[in-house]
């Protein structure tokens, strides 16, 4: 039942969030210029709040969507773990983008399984344990990415959502 409800939710997500981007980017605009003074108070509760309700492995739809940044220790730490060169996992798994950050060479992702979990879970890029980077310090410095993450992260859209109904 829970997941025809996610289900639900994804496939609405995009229609959702396209008619909220621009009362969202106007809210964040506020935000940015005079961030109330206990937001990453705020911002940690409605993630808890949240996450009680969302389990990912009912959706995992950034890692079938998007695919994260990987950081030099990243790259080590994974290709360590896999008995492999850092340039072999490189050559492997990922490629350089538009911005000269190692990311994907294709989603989705190459580690996720059919049944949505991580197979490196324990040792997942450091994008993918922030995700959807909610309960971030100083949130009102990513609104921008956060932007972003509503188009394809339900939890993400709801959080923002309750924020917009506490902040007024």
């Amino acid at each position: 039942m829970y997941f025809c409800i996610m289900q639900d939710q994804l496939n609405d997500l995009p229609k959702h969030a396209k008619d909220k981007y621009k009362a969202h980017k106007n809210f964040f605009s506020k935000l940015k210029k005079k961030p109330p003074k206990k937001l990453d108070y705020l911002m940690q509760d409605l993630h808890e709040q949240e996450f009680m309700r969302t389990n990912c492995l009912d959706c995992a739809n950034c890692c079938k969507t998007t695919g994260p940044l990987f950081t030099e220790k990243d790259i080590e730490r994974i290709s360590k773990s896999f008995r492999m060169k850092p340039s072999k996992f490189i050559e492997s798994f990922l490629r350089i983008d538009e911005d000269n950050d190692y990311v994907l060479q294709s989603v989705p992702c190459a580690f996720l399984g059919a049944d949505n979990k991580c197979s490196i879970y324990d040792i997942r890029p450091k994008a993918c344990r922030e995700f959807p980077h909610t309960d971030r310090r100083k949130f009102h410095q990513i609104t921008t990415l956060t932007l972003k993450n509503v188009k394809i992260c339900p939890a993400a859209y709801n959080i923002v959502e309750a924020m917009r109904k506490k902040i007024k």
